[in-house]
């Protein structure tokens, strides 16, 4: 991990390609041993969720490399590596496990090492799902936040104010329906990484990643039978 964060520090005060290109091999050695741990965590999330077996970390991982078209900052690289577990790799669709390491200069993304599981832009139609399954599954979901690991908690971005058009603001989930991401977020101290302890952390989330792809497979299914 040590090998990682130096690069990544390293790059965050000279993102550039002149830079870049003259340590290229340094980047080549610090992408291995994350992509190391990314295939530990492959390992260690397939021994309790059977939906990613098969996906390999080159499914899993993105280019350093920005698109400058929205790059609001106008440098090129990004100064995080990430991972993308998700049952038919990160293009699938289908909601996941996310594994990130920042530099640790800052307290907000893209800067602070942390976990994610879930959706944080959710199709429309999955979002009506998942909201209508909260409103009448009589306590399931809430009953899945409270058995999460306690270092997790529900994204807050985003959340309405008032309760979404078809749906009773004096519901007893009514706090669960106004969330427009359904993704789950936990920090970790990336200085002493225990690939075991993170995966423990992931398995408590897997019921909550099995409920709201019920909901992308439903849409799916319906968008299916309807062409």
């Amino acid at each position: 991990m040590d090998t990682v964060l130096k690069f990544l520090r390293q790059l965050e005060s000279n993102n550039n390609k002149a830079w870049f290109d003259s340590h290229k091999n340094d980047y080549l050695e610090a992408r291995s041993h994350f992509n190391a741990i990314v295939e530990k965590l492959l390992e260690g999330i397939s021994a309790f969720d059977s939906s990613i077996k098969g996906v390999g970390v080159n499914d899993c991982t993105y280019r350093i490399y920005k698109d400058m078209r929205f790059s609001k900052d106008g440098l090129p690289y990004k100064t995080h590596f990430g991972a993308f577990i998700a049952r038919g790799g990160r293009k699938s669709g289908y909601s996941g496990y996310y594994f990130h390491i920042g530099t640790g200069s800052g307290d907000d993304y893209p800067c602070r090492s942390f976990l994610a599981v879930g959706n944080y832009y959710m199709d429309s139609k999955v979002l009506r799902v998942v909201r209508e399954d909260i409103e009448l599954g009589g306590g399931d979901f809430d009953r899945i936040i409270k058995d999460l690991h306690p270092s997790l908690s529900l994204d807050q971005d985003h959340k309405l104010k008032k309760a979404p058009a078809g749906f009773d603001p004096e519901g007893a989930y009514i706090d669960y329906i106004k969330l427009k991401n359904f993704c789950l977020n936990g920090y970790f101290d990336d200085s002493n990484l225990d690939v075991r302890d993170v995966c423990e952390v992931f398995k408590t989330a897997k019921p909550f990643l099995d409920y709201i792809n019920r909901a992308i497979e439903f849409v799916r299914e319906e968008l299916s039978e309807r062409a």
